[in-house]
């Protein structure tokens, strides 16, 4: 991931706190018919893109244990942990597909709920989290490698933001 600069734990959470909040109010202003919209050439509608965004949100506090694990790995696994867990089984793709089946039958105000929810525990994790690992280098389950900074940013930030800016549609 290339990246001019590494944003710092206070922009990260303050990036994170504003693209939650607005995303939010966004979704909630949203009339009723565009959820069953497609949005996506794959044949995802407005509400399939929504769970992928709560399903997906709750592993974004899991990156700094990555980030931690990768600055102090022990002799046995250095070097494993900048990898971090692992890819997705079966790929991300089909990752994103089982969690956004697993939601089919959930509502929209629960999605929203769920994503807000989530939200709030990726603040709250990365304001604890320890200055110093958002440099260290980490890969996510996805393949976004770089800083941990760099990484929540582009996937915590960037990612559910456009997202949201495709639910929303020509509705933005």
């Amino acid at each position: 991931m290339a990246q001019e600069t590494i944003p710092t734990k206070a922009e990260i959470v303050s990036m994170l706190k504003e693209t939650g909040s607005e995303g939010v109010a966004k979704l909630r202003s949203l009339p009723a018919g565009v959820w069953e919209q497609g949005r996506y050439e794959n044949g995802w509608n407005a509400r399939q893109i929504l769970a992928h965004i709560a399903s997906i949100e709750w592993a974004y506090p899991r990156l700094i244990d990555v980030a931690r694990d990768a600055a102090s790995p022990t002799p046995a696994d250095s070097g494993a942990a900048a990898s971090g867990s692992g890819a997705a089984q079966g790929g991300i793709d089909d990752y994103n597909t089982r969690q956004v089946a697993k939601r089919a039958d959930a509502s929209v105000t629960d999605l929203i709920s769920e994503f807000e929810a989530n939200r709030a525990k990726t603040v709250e994790a990365v304001a604890a989290a320890d200055d110093s690992l958002f440099t260290v280098p980490i890969r996510s389950a996805g393949g976004v490698s770089g800083p941990l900074a760099s990484v929540l940013n582009y996937i915590a930030v960037l990612h559910v933001a456009q997202h949201i800016k495709d639910i929303a549609g020509q509705d933005a």
